[in-house]
């Protein structure tokens, strides 16, 4: 696989993966936050985390 179509596939990944946050938020009356453009930069990772983040503290803190 050659660069371009390399970075390509990624570019389109990801913006896939945040759109999927982003739907999933708007479907489950969820507050997506920073996780859709988190999830832009990550990828795969991003989406990792927006499912599993827990925020225990109502000051963010885990």
């Amino acid at each position: 696989m050659d660069l371009v179509s390399f970075l390509l596939a990624t570019a389109v990944a990801h913006v896939g993966f945040a759109l999927f946050v982003a739907a999933h938020a708007s479907f489950a009356d969820r507050n997506a936050g920073n996780w859709p453009y988190i999830t832009l930069a990550l990828g795969l990772a991003g989406v990792a985390a927006y499912f599993f983040y827990d925020e225990t503290n109502p000051d963010g803190r885990i």
